[in-house]
């Protein structure tokens, strides 16, 4: 009975070589920059301003679906004005290091492809929440849930344009950011 499983063992060991899976058809690197944005949830008129930058690795699944392993950066305050309405120190504040893992929907549509992307990461940094109804701060290591609609243009859908968002259910708040990308090939 074990000479058989034995055998099957060491031929699987020497096959395994042979053998390569196509898990992408094609991998690219997407760079993105924009207009970075905080708010809390709570309704109050109460936003942070500021940069936003990522990159991702992408892996085509098929002509629908990507996964995006991501890494990028948001740094957002809060500007205090002569604004009676937000409070004198009302804040929505992000600071921090994005990272996680997406997966894009897409319509494979010539020139203007629309999609969707949902996941889960992680941020480390410093948040900030004061609002009427919240006070929170947070700093370190904090799970995010990334959302994003957008626009990829061009002949090899090379280029990017979307909205993107960071929900941050611990601090109450979303970050994100009204974005422009470009993609550039690695296969």
């Amino acid at each position: 009975m074990k000479k058989p499983f034995h055998c099957f063992i060491v031929f699987a060991f020497l096959c395994t070589p042979m053998v390569q899976a196509q898990f992408a058809k094609k991998q690219a690197v997407d760079i993105s920059v924009g207009y970075g944005l905080s708010a809390p949830y709570d309704d109050v008129d109460v936003d942070g301003r500021g940069f936003y930058l990522q990159g991702e690795y992408v892996f085509t699944m098929n002509n629908w679906i990507d996964l995006r392993p991501y890494a990028g950066l948001i740094l957002v305050t809060t500007t205090t004005g002569d604004d009676a309405l937000s409070g004198p120190n009302f804040r929505s504040d992000a600071e921090a290091g994005l990272f996680g893992l997406k997966a894009r929907v897409k319509a494979p549509i010539p020139w203007v492809s629309p999609y969707i992307e949902a996941g889960i990461g992680g941020s480390i940094g410093t948040f900030a929440t004061f609002t009427p109804f919240t006070d929170l701060q947070k700093s370190g290591l904090l799970y995010h849930i990334p959302l994003s609609i957008g626009l990829e243009l061009g002949p090899n859908h090379n280029f990017d344009l979307a909205f993107t968002y960071y929900l941050h259910p611990t601090v109450e708040q979303f970050s994100g950011a009204a974005a422009i990308g470009i993609s550039i090939p690695i296969k």
